[in-house]
């Protein structure tokens, strides 16, 4: 999810410019690659850009999943990143680079340890920190995934959104990245009925076409993905939508722990759900199986969700994201 505004907003991009999604899919997938292979400046930094036709404020996977290959770079192929912490601090300007300055805290026996900061306009948009360890054997447990229909029996977000408001009816390039397959109802089709008496949500999702068999970035993806939908169980459990609702929505953290090898262009449940929303805030935690049953990943993020003067919410949204609505609004507002 977006992060928080401080600066005054960018214009809008051109929606004539996303080219990416007006060529579908593969055009879309090969955009984002070039934009997680980072450029290298100087030892231990480096810019990232951003897809052409962009939203109005950077997408906050994408920013995760660039500091995670930033990261990834400085490390031993051997190691492999298990667990990531993350605080989104300011907006990303989608029309600018955005600097990852990596600093190197530990080169340990087993465990190496790397902070990453993602700069823009001289300040810091994103503070990350991740841990990388070596392969080890050790006991095993875990959950058992969720009994869910397959993914070829449900609806793609496409065919969902055709039934949907007309914000939801513009597919960017950032859900053309991906393959979503919803199995229970996405929150604009769960306001229909009302609160839902869960606050849970079960998603299939993989990248949209098959990725080059590089570790580092099916990890840097599944970061990509995690923060598509991980609020999702808030507002079903309350009946509500970004896009139809008045509501101040923001990511304010995101953590992920990596247990298992995984392939980001295969089928992954994302199982989510919230523990408690109070303060304007909400808490999702989310397990990633693969589609053999596999608990390849743990995902946790607290979100602002704050309800707030629809006259308000109307005159600070410029563009609506077709998977979150209304823009936030500036930082002095919040």
């Amino acid at each position: 999810m977006r992060e928080l505004p401080d600066d005054p907003t960018p214009p809008d991009p051109d929606p004539a410019a996303d080219t990416a999604a007006a060529d579908g899919p593969e055009a879309a997938l090969a955009e984002l690659l070039t934009v997680l292979s980072l450029e290298p400046i100087e030892e231990n930094i480096f810019r990232g850009h951003h897809p052409t036709g962009a939203l109005r404020r950077t997408f906050g996977g994408q920013t995760a999943a660039q500091a995670l290959v930033a990261a990834a770079r400085t490390v031993p192929a051997e190691r492999h990143i298990h667990s990531l912490h993350s605080y989104f601090l300011r907006p990303g300007d989608p029309t600018l680079p955005t600097v990852f300055q990596v600093e190197r805290i530990r080169d340990g026996g087993s465990f190496t340890t790397r902070r990453v900061h993602g700069i823009q306009h001289g300040k810091a948009i994103y503070s990350f920190a991740a841990s990388f360890h070596v392969v080890e054997d050790g006991y095993e447990h875990q959950d058992a995934m969720p009994q869910v229909p397959p993914p070829e029996s449900l609806p793609t977000f496409a065919e969902a959104a055709r039934s949907a408001p007309g914000p939801l009816q513009h597919t960017s390039s950032l859900v053309q990245t991906l393959d979503l397959r919803a199995v229970d109802p996405y929150p604009f089709e769960q306001r229909r009925h009302g609160p839902r008496p869960d606050a849970r949500h079960r998603l299939w999702m993989r990248a949209a076409r098959p990725l080059p068999a590089d570790p580092v970035l099916h990890t840097a993806m599944v970061a990509y993905m995690s923060d598509v939908a991980l609020l999702y169980p808030v507002l079903v459990r309350h009946g509500i939508s970004f896009v139809l609702d008045p509501i101040m929505g923001a990511s304010l953290d995101h953590a992920i722990w990596f247990h298992r090898e995984l392939q980001a262009d295969d089928w992954l449940l994302y199982d989510a759900q919230s523990p408690s929303a109070s303060g304007a805030r909400g808490l999702a935690i989310g397990r990633l199986f693969s589609r053999d049953g596999r608990l390849v990943a743990t995902v946790a993020q607290e979100g602002l969700i704050r309800p707030v003067d629809a006259d308000r919410v109307a005159s600070l949204t410029a563009r609506h994201n077709p998977l979150r609505g209304a823009q936030p609004p500036p930082a002095d507002e919040v």
